[in-house]
């Protein structure tokens, strides 16, 4: 494999877009004076079934009605959502011709808020018009957007940060979504005490998600190897390619998932452990929002999309489910085996923070090293046996595949490029971990 792929008409610069973040114990409790600071007079408050009765959402609503907001509450969000509950909470929000918008929840209930937002900012566009390309148009965003603040939940998406919302776009039974820098929330509020309602497997789950952001960030194709290069700024995808400031928050965020995930997801009495990594989860946020992710995510869309009966411990949902964190870190020793030929020593150096003793290691041997040192890692949080042990078989393999071929947004990112035959040969290695 050459170094470096040769490409024509590469970008030359990169941006850097965040929310701004406001941490600290109890840190909610302010949201009702923000809304007052932007004069909002109609609020649309976002969350799920399971949250609306939690006390995350009691927070939040003591601060409105503390601080005479005027609110509407749309507690329908789908965990891991779809075209159809996009859409549902996209009517919703046109309805009330809302000025402002507080989503408390997981990155599912971040996401829909975004793009409840964006569609009614943007009343004549197409669902699709803003889509990803190829399932979408993914036309620019030009249209303004009204303020947006998003309590996280959970310590996973880091998508109080981020300019994405993703979807299983169920025709076609893959995720994609919809990713614009102006998509992102105006403020993420993140507040360590609602960590402590997590439940052990949701705790696990999120924070796998957060250890893929930071090592398919860091690793991703470098920014200026990145083509096409855009003929105007607007054009510029949000997901860039691995750059100099992305890579700081992405290694930040892998030396605190190495020291407090497996505290986290031990002990929920563990105030210490879950209130990093719920900053994590910012930091890794911040990394890949601007970097992008790669083949772990890109695979993983299609392991969630096409589910049959799996149903995790810990989440109580009335459909089949795969969470997030669980379909990108299943593939993650597979994929980072086979991406490590480009850039061995950031393999190496991830490795190294995870545990694995390099003092010896051959940079030639950095994919296998980091693949157990991944395992080891999953091994000792009791995660289930591979795609095999979530429902999955050699024979679902070429729909896997096919599922993973129109995610280029991502797939493009990785630093090594990959055939139809390369996805299969991971999505095999992927069937049993141990």
């Amino acid at each position: 494999v050459p170094e470096r792929p040769t490409l024509g008409n590469t970008d030359y610069a990169f941006e850097m877009a965040i929310s701004n973040i406001r941490y600290g114990e109890g840190v909610t409790k302010e949201v009702g004076m923000d809304l007052q600071n932007l004069g909002a007079r109609r609020v649309c408050l976002m969350t799920d079934k399971n949250l609306s009765k939690l006390p995350p959402v009691y927070a939040v609503l003591n601060s409105l009605a503390k601080h005479g907001i005027n609110f509407q509450m749309y507690d329908n969000v789908r965990v891991e959502p779809t075209d159809q509950s996009f859409l549902d909470a996209i009517e919703f929000a046109k309805k009330g011709e809302f000025d402002a918008y507080v989503a408390v929840g997981g990155g599912s209930v971040i996401d829909t808020c975004k793009a409840a937002n964006l569609y009614a900012s943007s009343p004549t566009a197409e669902f699709l018009d803003y889509v990803n390309a190829p399932i979408g148009k993914g036309k620019p965003v030009t249209v303004p957007l009204k303020p947006l603040i998003a309590v996280p939940t959970t310590s996973g998406t880091g998508s109080e940060t981020t300019g994405v919302a993703i979807f299983d776009f169920k025709e076609l039974k893959v995720k994609t979504g919809i990713a614009s820098r102006a998509i992102k929330p105006t403020l993420g509020i993140i507040d360590p005490l609602h960590t402590l309602s997590m439940p052990e497997r949701i705790v696990a789950n999120s924070g796998f998600d957060v250890l893929c952001h930071a090592l398919e960030s860091y690793t991703a194709l470098p920014y200026n190897m990145r083509s096409p290069c855009p003929s105007n700024p607007i054009d510029r995808p949000a997901y860039q390619g691995s750059n100099p400031v992305s890579d700081v928050w992405a290694l930040h965020a892998l030396r605190i998932v190495a020291k407090y995930l497996k505290r986290a997801v031990r002990n929920p009495e563990d105030r210490e452990a879950r209130a990093n990594m719920h900053l994590a989860s910012a930091f890794a946020g911040i990394g890949f929002g601007n970097a992008g992710v790669h083949l772990c995510h890109g695979m993983s869309y299609p392991i969630s999309g096409l589910v049959k009966t799996y149903k995790p411990k810990d989440y109580n949902v009335d459909h089949s489910l795969v969470p997030h964190g669980l379909s990108v870190v299943l593939t993650s020793p597979a994929v980072f085996a086979f991406t490590a030929q480009i850039h061995p020593e950031r393999h190496l150096e991830a490795a190294e923070i995870l545990g694995a003793d390099i003092r010896t290691a051959r940079i030639k041997d950095a994919g296998f090293i980091l693949a157990d040192t991944l395992r080891k890692f999953l091994f000792d949080l009791n995660v289930d046996d591979g795609l095999a042990a979530i429902g999955y078989s050699k024979g679902d393999i070429p729909a896997l595949v096919k599922g993973t071929l129109p995610q280029e947004r991502v797939t493009k990112l990785s630093p090594r490029p990959q055939t139809e035959e390369d996805l299969s040969a991971l999505f095999e290695a992927s069937m049993k971990l141990y």
